[in-house]
């Protein structure tokens, strides 16, 4: 066997390894989880039964086609044009690199704020909307998607289509013309053809990136309800049904072996050059005007919807108390974890990018510098199509699955390697774009000459791919700073990152402080990004591509050491945990999908109690910390939860994870004995008084004043199958009308909501606040605070009552590992802080207590049956019915 061949299938072997642990293993484990049946006990093809046959599913799974190959189509147009404009015209050299460097920016930027700045900016109550006096287009639905999936995807398609470009010999421009070729015959046969798989590239990942994206649809989607939007509703839904998530995880990579067929066909379409020669570009002072013309307003057009994340956060209260402020910014910086925070986000990002680069750079030598068995390199190929078409929460859950437990639980270890494997897609193909443009024959010549293959890569093929590599680093550390998707679901008490704690503020609604936060991301990766350009921009000099000796300096052994280092960081981190010492290791981890109210109490009480600096509280949404105990149950990195009191039944029924409570608990109504009840959260009509004004609209009265025709397209309500603050409002029509009566006056409802159906409970305030509509249902404790803010919000206790649901804390039962303080602080929580806690959530739930008579609501109400898992999703399917 060659020599050369022995060190490409030894770097083959490595990565078929890694990914067989981290791609393979896991996923097998959702296809596991996508013929068990609820019990786990059998195996069952009911999953897929229920799922394909799905009116629904199968109408967003067509959404997403739609509106996938339409995003799609419209960025690689865009790229094109802007890559077009850099390298085919004579625009000025400042100005090329302006379209460089601004085409990249969304991507420096979290996607989890990307409908949040549609929303206030194209908005209703918009900065755009409120600088020309009317809203152009309705942003919900196909339209807001559109332009966030392009915004999204833009930065990446450039990339490739730019970076192929800069490879191709513009000298047959020339032969072309010499050959009297027309303009366009010249245009497609030396540009438009050896761009062809770059082109076919650039519409499949973006393509994909569409298809997979969440965070865009449960902003802006509306009522066009994509398959992204199922696979959360059916994995982290009010009741999760792991199984159906599985179906629609995999139902979701089919379209990958249509990818890989049309790649590999393109395939031969690619252009190889023996050098790249520069030369004179013909003068067109038309061409260069409309293209310079025609890239500004794209880039303008795109860079506009960030505007407001720099106004927003400056305003005192956005957009009715237009003073300027720097509450907002001190805020989020007197916060003592952030800086934590961030350290934790840039050590991540950092590893990430290293051992990110040394992967795609050895997975595109085997492809694209060698001569092993075409199979093989399709296995390469394979890889990376399937990790781009996987959903980055489809690779967290998996990873939830199939490591909890592991010593790589809650490790920096596994958010680095979930984030190699998550973007590894991209840095590989643009790696292999550019090592397949560069000569063929290097390796040849330089064995004739006496070198083996290992060193002509180190000191012929690097060199010369060093700009691209750098941009690859550049890349795997700007996404491993502002992704979300996968780590929410990975990230522990002591790894969270910063994106994680922008995803903890959404839940509590205070979107100033994810602005703030988003800015700093982005000037972090905007140094990043200046940094690695001037880098990029070096080793592209011909000094350093020709200066040999400085290169044989460095030699394989420098390389080796380097790689090494590498691997050696990861294992440290994945063993350490890189947090903590033995004070950290004692401290009680609570997690809790409380409200900011509650968790204040919550800590104040246990730091007046002599508790301070012994726990430490991790928040979540309701459905990602409820995902997380159905998931990981006893291996739960926490030693305590606050949780919904149907949660917490439905894990300990499922993992058997809670301990029996040691303390006396004197409640009103009967609780297991393994939790306690610390809040009950009411349900309730929010109102914004100036947009119920400004439409002349009737304040209302009940639930069921919602469904009259007038209010349509002025109401908010969340969707009963992704949140549960949704049954408040069901439990209330139901109690009153009875099911069939229920079911008139929410189909009423859900007419007059259209698009603004949400899937987080926040939303609808959200909403109200923003003057996107009129009315919300959410919840009363925060509309009852943004009342005595002074915002012109009010809330109506509807007639047919107000309903509740309680939130419980549980000390998860680790056996001989178990913290004796968490039950001890359970107990403190209880016996301390109802007090505080009654005066944000003022309803009675223990003997002796009384509802706070000032916030009390008007007509609270208990509803007749248990509140069980069970009942939910009988009250879920109803709800399906009304829409």
């Amino acid at each position: 066997m060659p020599r050369r061949n022995r060190e490409i299938k030894l770097i083959f072997t490595v990565l078929a390894v890694f990914f067989v642990a981290f791609l393979a293993v896991p996923m097998i484990q959702v296809l596991m989880k996508s013929v068990m049946t609820d019990s786990g006990a059998g195996m069952t093809l009911a999953n897929y039964a229920e799922v394909l046959t799905g009116e629904d599913f199968l109408k967003a799974l067509g959404n997403s086609f739609v509106i996938s190959t339409c995003s799609a189509v419209l960025t690689t147009t865009l790229a094109f044009i802007l890559a077009y404009t850099v390298h085919y015209t004579n625009t000025g050299k400042g100005y090329k690199g302006l379209i460089t460097r601004a085409a990249v920016i969304p991507m420096l930027i979290p996607t989890i704020t990307y409908g949040f700045a549609i929303i206030y900016t194209f908005g209703k109550q918009g900065l755009l909307t409120r600088l020309v006096g009317t809203q152009f287009f309705d942003i919900y639905g196909f339209n807001g998607l559109l332009i966030g999936y392009v915004i999204y995807t833009l930065p990446i398609s450039f990339m490739l289509i730019h970076n192929t470009m800069g490879y191709i010999d513009k000298k047959f421009m020339i032969v072309s013309r010499l050959m009297g070729d027309s303009p366009f015959q010249t245009f497609k046969i030396t540009i438009l053809r050896p761009l062809l798989g770059t082109l076919a590239t650039s519409f499949i990942q973006t393509f994909f990136l569409c298809f997979t994206d969440f965070g865009i649809p449960a902003s802006v989607g509306g009522s066009y309800e994509v398959v992204a939007s199922v696979l959360y509703t059916e994995m982290l839904g009010s009741v999760p049904d792991f199984g159906n998530g599985a179906v629609v995880a995999l139902v979701m990579l089919v379209p990958s072996i249509v990818s890989i067929t049309v790649l590999t066909i393109l395939e031969r379409y690619n252009v190889r050059y023996n050098k790249i020669s520069q030369i004179e570009l013909k003068k067109s002072p038309a061409r260069d005007w409309i293209f310079s013309i025609v890239s500004g307003g794209i880039l303008v057009s795109v860079l506009s919807v960030f505007v407001v994340i720099f106004v927003v956060p400056f305003v005192d209260e956005w957009p009715y108390r237009m003073n300027f402020t720097t509450e907002h910014l001190g805020e989020v910086f007197s916060d003592y974890t952030l800086s934590s925070v961030y350290t934790n986000s840039l050590l991540v990002a950092l590893v990430t990018a290293l051992v990110g680069t040394l992967m795609s750079y050895g997975a595109a030598l085997v492809t694209a510098r060698s001569t092993v068995n075409a199979k093989l390199k399709g296995v390469i190929e394979s890889i990376a199509l399937v990790t781009n078409t996987i959903p980055g929460m489809v690779i967290g859950l998996a990873y939830l699955f199939c490591f909890s437990g592991t010593s790589l639980q809650n490790t920096f270890a596994i958010l680095i390697i979930c984030n190699m494997v998550h973007f590894f897609s991209t840095p590989y193909l643009m790696m292999k774009n550019s090592l397949s443009k560069m000569n063929a024959s290097w390796e040849t010549t330089a064995m004739l000459m006496g070198d083996n293959w290992a060193k002509t890569i180190v000191r012929v093929v690097t060199p010369n791919a060093m700009a691209t590599l750098i941009e690859v680093f550049s890349y795997y550390f700007v996404n491993a700073m502002v992704t979300v998707s996968a780590v929410i679901f990975l990230a522990g008490t002591r790894t969270m990152v910063i994106t994680t704690k922008i995803k903890e503020l959404q839940y509590f609604n205070k979107y100033n402080e994810i602005f703030i936060l988003s800015l700093l991301i982005l000037f972090t990766n905007v140094i990043a990004k200046f940094v690695f350009q001037k880098l990029a921009n070096r080793s592209q000099r011909k000094e350093n591509l020709v200066d040999m000796k400085k290169i044989r300096k460095m030699g394989l052994k420098r390389v080796a050491a380097f790689s090494l280092a590498a691997v050696t960081g990861i294992s440290a981190l994945g063993l350490t945990g890189c947090g903590g010492g033995a004070s950290a290791e004692d401290q009680v981890i609570i997690y809790s999908n409380a409200d900011d109210e509650a968790v204040e109490a919550m800590k104040n009480t246990l730091d007046e109690n002599g508790y301070e600096g012994q726990y430490v509280f991790q928040t979540f949404g309701t459905s990602e910390l409820g995902g997380k105990l159905l998931a990981e149950g006893t291996n739960i990195e926490a030693d305590m939860v606050t949780m919904s009191t149907f949660y917490v039944d439905s894990a300990q029924e499922q993992n058997e994870m809670f301990k029996d409570l040691e303390f006396d608990v004197d409640t009103i109504d009967e609780f297991p004995s393994y939790c306690a009840p610390i809040t009950a959260q009411e349900g309730t009509i929010i109102v914004n008084t100036e947009v119920l004004e400004e439409n002349g609209l009737p304040m209302p009265a009940s639930l069921k004043d919602l469904a009259n025709p007038e209010y349509e397209g002025f109401i908010s309500v969340t969707d009963i199958a992704s949140s549960s603050t949704a049954w408040l409002l069901i439990q209330g029509l139901i109690s009153e009308y009875g099911e069939d009566g229920a079911k008139e006056v929410l189909t009423g409802i859900y007419k007059n909501a259209g698009d603004h159906i949400e899937d987080s409970g926040s939303t609808p305030l959200e909403k109200v606040r923003a003057g996107e509509v009129a009315l919300g249902f959410g919840l009363r404790q925060q509309a009852v605070a943004d009342k005595a803010d002074g915002l012109p919000i009010d809330y109506v206790d509807p007639a047919e009552g107000t309903f509740s649901l309680t939130e419980s804390v549980a000390v998860v039962d680790k056996g001989d590992e178990s913290k004796d303080k968490a039950m001890e602080m359970a107990q403190c929580i209880i016996e301390n802080g109802r007090e505080e806690l009654q005066s944000y959530y003022p309803l009675a739930l223990y003997n002796g207590e009384e509802t706070d008579a000032e916030n009390k609501s008007a007509n609270p109400k208990v509803f007749s049956e248990p509140l069980t898992v069970d009942l939910l999703e009988q009250h879920q399917a109803l709800s399906e019915e009304c829409k």
